[in-house]
């Protein structure tokens, strides 16, 4: 699943998934990572562009990462589940099998070189990902959601983290 439905504010409201960073979109970068997978859900605004993802959005669009956790999962039909922000131009495909293989009772989530949890950069048993995820997602964080199912940490290597929010973040 990836999570491509954000606003885009602090790039001045651009379309984070558009956005090319080393001659590729963020998205295609995401999705370069997950390119193994049997289904690709994208949560955000169609592409044309974009063949052989399942398209899913938010409700309200824009209510948050959670609130795209929510509409993703409704296209998920299998046990596990990689759950990646479109803004991580560093994730590849062996940062998610390190995410997948370090899955445990709950899931798996990526730590900084800083230890913070990157939790929109995890791998999460389905059935632990529902019920963590309230009835009324709008506006709710990823950290108190997921927080609480305490998955194994994985330590990112160098530029696996990086994510981008700001024009500052798109310099080399």
């Amino acid at each position: 699943m990836v999570l491509a439905g954000g606003r885009g504010s602090r790039l001045g409201g651009v379309d984070k998934a558009s956005v090319v960073v080393d001659g590729r979109t963020l998205l295609d970068h995401v999705l370069h990572a997950v390119a193994p997978a049997a289904r690709i859900v994208v949560v955000g605004p169609r592409k044309d562009d974009v063949p052989g993802v399942t398209w899913a959005r938010e409700d309200p669009p824009g209510g948050g990462p959670v609130a795209g956790l929510a509409a993703g999962l409704a296209h998920v039909e299998t046990d596990l589940v990689v759950v990646l922000a479109v803004d991580q131009p560093g994730i590849t495909r062996s940062t998610v099998d390190r995410l997948l293989a370090a899955v445990g009772d709950t899931g798996s989530v990526l730590v900084d070189g800083e230890g913070r949890s990157q939790w929109l950069t995890g791998a999460w048993r389905t059935g632990a990902l529902r019920r963590a995820v309230p009835a009324d997602p709008r506006d709710a964080s990823a950290r108190s959601v997921l927080g609480p199912l305490d998955p194994t940490p994985v330590t990112a290597r160098p530029g696996e983290a990086r994510d981008v929010d700001t024009p500052a973040d798109l310099a080399p």
